[in-house]
């Protein structure tokens, strides 16, 4: 993947015709979900019709999101997705502590596979870092605030915040991509959603995971960078290329190498969807 994803679409994986609809939808991931948004009685064909999706190579990456790790369900859910051509991911649920994350890392079934852990628990949460250093063929961390709001008891939305700092401080500190956010419930309150995704961009997130196609155009653009942003890094970057100290620019703006590598990366942003 060469462009840096902002929108990770979750879809069924029960549902074979909404599967095929999300691939052309214009999200940069899609996730194939056989956790939560499978009932019990169709967990069976939800694996089997992601196993036959996933025998060919697909338009956009592709993630599996399989059942809780320490369920009846994991082991069967990874040895159906074992050498798909199709899959580009796994996303781990409730993930509490590194050595889930190993155990599937070292099962050789998908070799080259990137893992992502979700952390949904206090105790996933507790142990942010140990989980975002445990395996090398991690790729990523993310919160499930529903879960996370149950186990806590949060009723409000301030009350994740701190949560929400200690994933985005985890996954730097590991080395790893900044974290999209989790879900926004309601598909249908796109003006929430906007600033509930500019919230998140100010925590430090990067973009956030989504439950409906209307969503992604409202998350890609509260993580896009502004004109003013672009601007303004196209300025700091090329007073940095003359002068790679710290340095007042014409504004009174100082800059010092931070502030490049952040200009930088808004560059890298403003870039992802060009060729």
């Amino acid at each position: 993947m060469t462009a840096i994803p902002l929108t990770w679409l979750y879809v069924p994986g029960d549902r074979p015709e909404v599967v095929s609809k999300a691939l052309v939808c214009g999200a940069d991931v899609v996730v194939v979900d056989l956790e939560d948004a499978v009932a019990p009685d169709r967990k069976e064909y939800a694996r089997t019709a992601t196993a036959e999706r996933l025998t060919d190579p697909q338009p956009v990456p592709v993630h599996v999101r399989i059942n809780a790790l320490d369920g009846p369900l994991a082991t069967p859910d990874l040895q159906s997705l074992e050498g798909l051509p199709g899959l580009s991911g796994l996303r781990l649920p409730k993930v509490t502590a590194p050595q889930e994350v190993v155990r599937v890392a070292t099962r050789g079934t998908a070799p080259g596979i990137g893992l992502h852990a979700l952390l949904e628990t206090a105790l996933g949460i507790e142990h942010a870092f140990a989980i975002a250093t445990a395996h090398t063929a991690l790729q990523g961390i993310a919160l499930g605030e529903a879960d996370l709001r149950a186990d806590l008891g949060v009723r409000e939305d301030a009350g994740l915040d701190w949560c929400r700092s200690r994933v985005v401080v985890a996954a730097r500190a590991a080395g790893l991509a900044p974290p999209p956010q989790s879900v926004h419930p309601d598909t249908l309150d796109l003006d929430t959603l906007a600033a509930s995704c500019a919230r998140g961009r100010a925590l430090g997130f990067l973009g956030r995971a989504a439950i409906h196609p209307r969503q992604l155009p409202v998350i890609e653009r509260a993580y896009l960078p502004t004109p003013e942003e672009i601007e303004e890094a196209e300025q700091i970057v090329k007073a940095a290329a003359t002068d790679e100290g710290a340095q007042a620019l014409p504004n009174g703006r100082f800059i010092d190498a931070a502030v490049v590598a952040t200009a930088r990366r808004t560059l890298s942003l403003a870039d992802r969807d060009r060729p």
